[in-house]
């Protein structure tokens, strides 16, 4: 196996301030501190999942809402990802999960292709999951793909509860982005016909 691929990324803008240091090949340990509670506990269930290991903080601009945080911290573990694996060489590159959790179902599908591009077809019951606006899951998705040149699929087959759905939308995420970034042995260069990703 290569050695660990990891990543560290720094980024102010007039909105927020965020660092990141992340371990793919990792055992699923998070330290993140966002000022928003709910988010932190998604990006713990992302990292466990997938065992990534992963330092973050972010001062943003919370007066305002969370919109930009959550955004850019998509980003920012966008460019993570991207700049951790390198040149793709030996990963399945493809990877895929079904979770459930309690009566929600979640499939999320991924492809480290190089092209960032979100389908997402989920619909949460609730605009809000305590202070957390719901709708900022799918900024944050669209982020990550765009920035990690992820083709990335999530699709909700059940579920009532939004709470619920979104851990299965996290959960789902890391178990696939383990099985896309792993290696495999009869993969010795990169995983297209084209050469490079």
């Amino acid at each position: 196996m290569a050695k660990e691929r990891t990543a560290g990324i720094n980024r102010k803008t007039n909105e927020t301030d965020i660092k990141v240091l992340m371990n793919i090949d990792g055992k699923g340990e998070c330290a993140v501190h966002t000022g928003v509670g709910f988010f932190e506990h998604m990006l713990h269930l992302w990292t466990k999942h997938a065992c990534f290991d992963l330092e973050l903080t972010c001062k943003g601009d919370l007066f305002v809402d969370a919109h930009h945080t959550i955004e850019d911290i998509g980003i920012c573990l966008g460019k993570a990802i991207r700049d951790a694996l390198g040149d793709k060489a030996g990963i399945t590159r493809f990877g895929q999960a079904v979770v459930p959790m309690d009566e929600a179902l979640v499939m999320t599908a991924i492809d480290i292709s190089g092209r960032g591009y979100l389908v997402f077809e989920v619909d949460f019951p609730s605009h809000r999951v305590g202070d957390f606006d719901i709708e900022l899951v799918e900024e944050f998705l669209r982020a990550l793909a765009v920035n990690g040149g992820l083709t990335l699929h999530i699709r909700q087959f059940s579920g009532s509860n939004s709470h619920h759905i979104c851990e299965a939308v996290f959960k789902s995420l890391g178990r696939a982005f383990r099985g896309a970034v792993s290696f495999d042995e009869r993969i010795k260069d990169i995983p297209s016909t084209k050469g490079v990703i």
